[in-house]
């Protein structure tokens, strides 16, 4: 019988800390976007592994001028962000408020009719972008324009107009390097002309554009997968939306129902709890999600398989300012000027997770909660792990006691343990080593905030401290 030992993980003295990134924040020269062979991540046209880690920018045409769009975007480049989500036609009176350049995107809000002036903006907020080395994860609009169901609309796309307006932007933007495409719009697809529309739009992208990837962004609670099956010929990949419905919402469980499709496609949470937005279910007035809620909604979808994660602002999806202040029905909650929420804790803390992911390889990654052999709540505590070539991680939302079977991941004769703070990236090296530790205890006492992940290595992989990449290949 194995000798079972506890193993604390102590903070050393000596950290070793990531510095500030440097240089565009994808380089690609390595060629379009495209599935990877073992249909779970994305890569380019030469196999370099890429990271989606996006915000929701959702606004960003609409309510920022180019001085500001720079300022932003050089931000969230410089904070490892590899895609913004934005929308060329607008959720808040976008067909009928101009963009701060005073330019409407449609004549009489008719989806043939495009005024020229607008989408040259639109090129010019691209052009940012790829000096940045940022994608823009383009919705061509927003899904108050074909199901108002909610919001201020009006329905404006046919399937005949939905499939010009998609053919439109295709020669357009056929050529630029940045792009991925996502329709929907934070709305469902309830009936025949729902689907007809947007698979026309569909259409119209893939008749001139042939190699920027399209999926769909549901509405809350949901995954795309509820309208659209893994077989549909257009989508690429699935994208949930856990939402902002109450604290430790398990979106892992969301991941792992689409991960389990079949054929297997690509999935990710691309909305999930914002950062400063009210928790919907709480009973507790002033009771907002903070840095932690994102730094678990991030890890736990991430390790459950996920392809990247999408991180959300309230302040910073509607683009909040004085010259575009709150909505009614937000008035009276926690809101900062975007320029400010661009660096709270939760924002800054995403770069983190890249870095992590980024100094392993993460495209060999496949969840492993067979490793997790201790009790394992369904609560905010819940740990998650995966495991890839050489290498296993685990999450651990709450720290505390945690007791692993390292058995299915194979890690070889000699190993190490690493602690990776995700609340400022610094790594404890080689805090243990041998072959098959047990029980751990994480530093500090359990509890809501104490989040870490555990890295355990196979020496002869010399793999550098986690979250300082080499860039994985």
């Amino acid at each position: 019988m194995p000798t079972r030992l506890l193993f604390a993980l102590i903070l050393l003295p000596s950290l070793i800390q990531a510095a500030p990134r440097e240089g565009p924040s994808v380089d690609f020269s390595h060629g379009p976007l495209r599935v990877s062979e073992n249909k779970r991540f994305l890569v380019h046209a030469d196999n370099t592994p890429f990271l989606y880690l996006a915000d929701t920018g959702w606004e960003l045409f609409h309510r920022l001028d180019l001085a500001e769009t720079e300022k932003y975007l050089e931000n969230r480049r410089a904070y490892g962000y590899t895609a913004i989500q934005c929308v060329i036609l607008p959720e808040f009176d976008g067909l009928t408020t101009p963009n701060r350049q005073n330019h409407l995107p449609l004549i009489d809000s008719d989806p043939t009719k495009h005024n020229e002036d607008y989408f040259k903006d639109i090129d010019a907020v691209l052009s940012i972008a790829e000096k940045k080395g940022i994608y823009l994860a383009l919705l061509p609009t927003w899904g108050d324009k074909v199901n108002k169901k909610w919001g201020q609309g009006p329905e404006i796309f046919t399937p005949e107009n939905a499939k010009t307006f998609g053919a439109f932007l295709a020669n357009r933007y056929k050529d630029r390097p940045n792009i991925i495409w996502i329709l929907g719009g934070d709305r469902p697809v309830e009936n025949e002309t729902h689907r007809a529309i947007w698979r026309a739009m569909a259409a119209g992208l893939q008749s001139a554009d042939k190699h920027h990837l399209i999926g769909y962004h549901p509405s809350g609670g949901i995954s795309s997968s509820k309208f659209w099956t893994n077989e549909e010929p257009w989508l690429a990949f699935q994208m949930i939306q856990s939402g902002h419905a109450r604290r430790d919402l398990p979106n892992y469980e969301m991941i792992a129902k689409d991960y389990a499709l079949t054929p297997a496609k690509p999935c990710f949470d691309g909305e999930p709890r914002y950062e400063d937005h009210p928790v919907r279910s709480s009973k507790v007035k002033g009771d907002y999600f903070n840095d932690i809620d994102t730094r678990q909604a991030a890890y736990w979808s991430v390790f459950a398989g996920s392809f990247g994660h999408t991180y959300g602002s309230h302040s910073i999806w509607s683009m909040h300012s004085e010259k575009f202040p709150a909505p009614k029905k937000l008035a009276g909650e926690m809101l900062f000027t975007w320029d400010k929420a661009i660096d709270r804790p939760g924002s800054a803390s995403m770069q983190h997770l890249r870095n992590l992911m980024e100094s392993r390889p993460f495209t060999t990654a496949v969840p492993a909660q067979e490793i997790i052999a201790s009790e394992n709540p369904k609560t905010g505590g819940h740990f998650q792990a995966i495991k890839g070539d050489g290498y296993v991680m685990i999450y651990a939302p709450e720290g505390g006691k945690l007791t692993i079977n390292l058995k299915p991941a194979n890690l070889g004769e000699s190993i190490s343990v690493t602690c990776f703070n995700p609340r400022d990236g610094t790594a404890n090296l080689k805090l243990f080593g041998g072959n098959n530790p047990t029980d751990l205890r994480f530093p500090g006492e359990p509890g809501r905030g104490n989040d870490w992940v555990l890295v355990i290595d196979n020496d002869s992989k010399k793999f550098p401290p986690p979250g300082f990449p080499k860039r994985a290949k």
